[in-house]
């Protein structure tokens, strides 16, 4: 992550709050989904499998979290186009090993690393003093999915490959950013 988010973001995000909860909810699952898919991708490598165990089980807990506030607030759970965000991003994995595992994981650390900030955001600026806290109580774990996800590359890769890459993708994450979708997303 390069640039801070966009004033206008919080804006958008705020007049939108129930498009913003939807969204979270799809985010949660595909984060639990993509911990699980990397799990059967490297099943041999234990401490991946291991930290993205409990990366799994967390993020579904805070699917079934976002789903009760989704229920409190009568808002259904439905589909929700994407922003080009995730898709852009997972275009830039290259297609060989070990790069592969070197950019899935960095791909996964950026996207936390961005959902801790717009969570934080979201805290900070929701006048729900119930939802507030419900976002505050977010922001530690996705630092630590961040964290996680930097130290399984770092495991598997080369320190040096890893910082060069993580410059070349933040840049990029940076720049898909700077082009807002129309519709507000967590993401966007």
């Amino acid at each position: 992550m390069q640039q801070p988010t966009r004033s206008d973001w919080i804006e958008e995000a705020l007049s939108n709050l129930d498009t913003i909860l939807l969204d979270h909810s799809h985010c949660e699952r595909k984060a639990a989904g993509v911990a699980v898919n990397l799990m059967f991708r490297y099943p041999s490598f234990t401490k991946l499998v291991r930290m993205l165990t409990a990366i799994a089980q967390e993020e579904l807990e805070h699917f079934e979290l976002v789903n009760q506030w989704l229920e409190r607030r009568q808002i259904p759970l439905a589909p929700l186009p994407a922003p080009p965000y995730g898709a852009q991003l997972n275009a830039q994995i290259r297609r060989q090993e070990p790069e592969r595992l070197l950019d899935m994981l960095l791909v996964c650390g950026l996207i936390e690393a961005r959902s801790h900030e717009r969570l934080g955001l979201l805290a900070q600026h929701i006048r729900d003093p119930e939802l507030a806290k419900f976002y505050r109580s977010l922001m530690a774990s996705e630092a630590r999915h961040y964290g996680a996800y930097w130290l399984l590359a770092t495991t598997y890769c080369e320190e040096e490959a890893v910082n060069t890459r993580l410059q070349e993708l933040a840049t990029l994450e940076s720049q898909i950013l700077s082009t807002p979708y129309p519709q507000p997303r967590i993401h966007s």
